[in-house]
Order: C-alpha cells, then structure tokens, then sequence
C-alpha cells in the first residue's frame, strides 16, 4: 500500500513541474509585454525596462520558470535584479517559500494575496460540498427507492431543470430576490468564524454555496440513483432480501456503500475543481476569493497572479487525483496492482 501512494505522490510532482513548465511557457511567451501593464499606462520606455528587470521579464522563459521553482523551496526576494536591490535595500520585499511571486499592480507578494484569498474559496467550497452530497446522495435513494414512480420522474426532473440554468443565473435570482426582495437570509458578506462565531459564517456562505452546490446536485442525484439501483440487483442484496432485512437497511447499509465508491471519484475532482475558484459566484456575491481575485487579476493584466492562480488550480485537481486513487486503493487492493 506505501509502495502505492509513494509512486502516486511522486508522479503527481512530476505532473506539478510540468504544469508549471507549460504554464510559464504560454504565459510568457505571448508576444504581449508584461512589463507595460505592471509598470502602467504613463511609464516611460527607460521605467518599464527597470521594471521588466525587476519582475525578471527579460531573462528566457525557461530561466524565469528554474527561478520560480527554487523560490517555491528557498524564497526569493524581489526586486530580482540585484542592481536594484543594491541601490535600494529599504525597497526589497523578501518572498518566503513557498514565492508565488510579486505583483508589482499590487505591491505586494503572491502569498500575501492568495492567504487572503483562499479562505474564503475554502469555506464556501466546503458548505457547498456538504450541500450537494447530502443532497444529491439522499434525493438519489429517495429516486431509486421509488423508481418509476410520480416522486422519482419529479426529483429527476427538477434536478435537470436546476442544472440547465446558469450559475450566473441562480446567484443573481437567490441575491435579489431570496436576499434582498423577500429577507429571507440577510445580505451575504462573507465573515470569518473568529469574528462572527459558526452559525454567522455558516449562515452569510449559504445563498453563495446553494448557487455551487445546485449546479452539481443534477449529477450526483442521477448518478446516486443509477448506483444504488444497480446495486439492488445484485447477489448479495437478493439475499439480504431472502433473509426478510428491511428495505430501509438493504439500502443504507449495502446498496449505497458500494455506490459510494465511484462517488467520491466525482466530489474529490469537483471539490478540487472549486478549490481553484468560483469566479462566477464569487464575483456575483462580491466575495473576496480566488475567483474574484482572478477576475481582478485578468482586468489589470496582473501575470504574475494570473500565473499563480492556474497554478494553484492545477495542483488542486492533481493532489485530489491523488488522494481519490489512494482511497480507491484502500477500498479495493486490486487498483493497487494495476
């Protein structure tokens, strides 16, 4: 079993170097100049050569990404040209590992903007995960226990009928008319558990975690509900059937366990997937996550940031491949062999 995941940790390594590599690649190496857009619109020629020097646009690509991979490890310290540093000490800001770099828009580092960011993707990614699997999880066994049924067609299809709308759609119905319109939830503004307590976070990430996890819930209901009934057809339920076992526990305790295997594969990457930012929501809620930060960052042209972002998104989805293949493998010793 270590064998196992110490082979999945290290191709997902090689998979994150990779990612890194490409994305620098076809960032930097659009014929677009970074340095006119982090310098601003009234810089002279001789100002943004300073600045593409400091933000180390005018080395290669392939020297710009080593560096970024040695700062991920041992930090960096910007200015990167080091006659700027010299002439200035008192201007240098440090870069503690792990550097996603600087943004020069901003004035401050990467990992000063991201540990504000990320908290609030965090959050609302969590209720809304919580959301959508209890959801969709006890819909779908409420579908299948009634299969063809009136209540089965009408969960199946309400369930479709939410999942053709927009996200943009659902988070500006439930923010000007279940917030704002009728009060039925006072106006979300996100709150940290420190300040507010539990029920005040809680309660100001609902409307924007309903509006993500109404999204999902289409896909896990329906495939909640093609599990569990596939599972009652085998063997085993038969004969937990024959032995006079409760509908009720034939299908909690043994239908739906083998139906949550292939579940966790789809909340692992989905949740991943959030993870690297709403965008759509958050900026809708006006919500200072990821998403948001992206949106900012693509109006200013903020490459740095941009870079860190896809980066951060990236890594998300590969470190949850990983760990949903190391559940699978716990689940079944078999994945562990091929």
């Amino acid at each position: 079993m270590w064998a196992y995941v110490v082979r999945r940790c290290l191709m997902g390594v090689v998979l994150i170097l990779a990612m890194t590599l490409v994305t620098f690649t076809l960032f930097f190496a659009t014929p677009i100049d970074a340095a006119r857009y982090a310098c601003g619109k009234n810089c002279s020629e001789e100002q943004r050569d300073i600045t593409r020097a400091a933000l180390g646009y005018d080395k290669p690509v392939v020297e710009q990404w080593a560096g970024f991979i040695k700062g991920l490890f041992a930090g960096r310290d910007f200015p990167l040209d080091e006659a700027q540093r010299e002439a200035a000490p008192e201007q240098v800001t440090h870069c503690a590992a792990p550097c996603l770099g600087f943004s020069n828009f901003n004035a401050k580092t990467i990992n000063e903007m991201v540990s504000e960011a990320l908290p609030v993707t965090i959050s609302l990614s969590v209720v809304a995960l919580v959301l959508w699997l209890i959801g969709g999880v006890l819909f779908g066994i409420l579908a299948a226990m009634r299969q063809g049924s009136f209540l089965d067609r009408g969960i199946v299809g309400a369930t479709l009928v939410i999942y053709a709308f927009p996200s943009f759609a659902i988070a500006v119905f439930l923010l000007n008319y279940v917030a704002i319109k009728w009060g039925v939830f006072p106006y979300p503004k996100y709150t940290q558990i420190a300040d507010g307590g539990v029920v005040e976070w809680f309660g100001n990430l609902l409307l924007p975690a309903l509006t993500l996890a109404l999204l999902f819930l289409a896909g896990y209901v329906r495939m909640t509900r093609a599990f569990v009934l596939e599972s009652l057809t085998e063997d085993y339920i038969r004969t937990a059937n024959a032995k006079g076992l409760q509908r009720k526990k034939v299908v909690f305790k043994h239908a739906l366990r083998a139906a949550l295997t292939p579940l966790v594969t789809m909340a692992g990457l989905d949740f991943a997937t959030l993870l690297g930012g709403a965008i759509i929501t958050e900026r809708v809620f006006n919500y200072p996550g990821l998403g948001l930060l992206t949106i900012q960052a693509n109006a200013a042209f903020d490459l740095p940031v941009l870079v860190a972002v896809v980066l951060i998104a990236g890594s998300f989805v590969i470190l949850a491949n990983i760990v949903v293949d190391v559940l699978y493998a716990y689940i079944d010793p078999r994945v562990r062999v091929g």
